[in-house]
Formats: structure tokens, C-alpha cells, sequence
């Protein structure tokens, strides 16, 4: 698959996104997957997710806006697992493209 291609099916997948959270999606944003149990939690119930969309969105605890979570403010931009330049969380269990202003329960520094 050729770079545009990717970057469109990326585009479409980001918006499929916002569609489903917008319309109502029901996510699992609490507890966040703050300890190292909770994120093999999360984890191990995303793998066999891997193929649904939706699946992956409630288990992640995706929103559309920042999350405040012990003080700290968790948006997709500040988490270890975001590239910038791509706009792509590149946790293996996830592996979607997300907007920066976004988050997930499996934030992390």
C-alpha cells in the first residue's frame, strides 16, 4: 500500500471515530489502566479486538477530549504512544490514527 493510500485510510478510520463517539459510543474511560495490572487488563481483553473498531474504542476508553485523571490532563499528543507527524497511537493493542486533543484509559508519560 503506497504512503497516500495509508494516509487516506487513516483519514477515513479517524473519522469513523468521531462518527461513533459522537453519535453516542458508550467507552470504558474509567477505571484508567493506571497500574500495571489494569494495563494488562486492558490489553488482554483488546487482543482478540483487534479486527473491530468499535470493540477496540469502548475497551480503550476513547473520548474525544482530554482526561483528567490524577491531575493530570491525558490527551492523545501527551501520551508515549502518539506520533505527531502521523497522528497515530502506536500501542499494538490499538494501533489507530487519533487527533491529538483525543484519549484513552491507556494514557502514559
Amino acid at each position: 500500500m503506497s504512503a497516500l493510500a495509508n494516509a487516506q485510510d487513516e483519514a477515513e478510520t479517524r473519522e469513523d471515530i468521531r462518527a461513533y463517539l459522537t453519535e453516542g459510543l458508550k467507552t470504558e474511560v474509567f477505571p484508567r489502566a493506571d497500574t500495571h495490572e489494569r494495563v494488562l487488563e486492558v490489553t488482554a481483553r483488546l487482543r482478540p479486538a483487534a479486527g473491530d473498531l468499535r470493540a477496540k474504542l469502548v475497551i480503550g476508553g476513547f473520548t474525544l477530549h482530554a482526561v483528567e485523571a490524577g491531575e493530570i490532563e491525558q490527551s492523545c499528543e501527551t501520551c508515549m504512544y502518539f506520533l505527531v507527524h502521523r497522528r497515530f497511537c502506536e500501542l499494538p493493542e490499538l494501533a489507530l490514527p487519533v487527533e491529538p486533543e483525543w484519549s484513552c484509559r491507556l494514557w502514559r508519560i
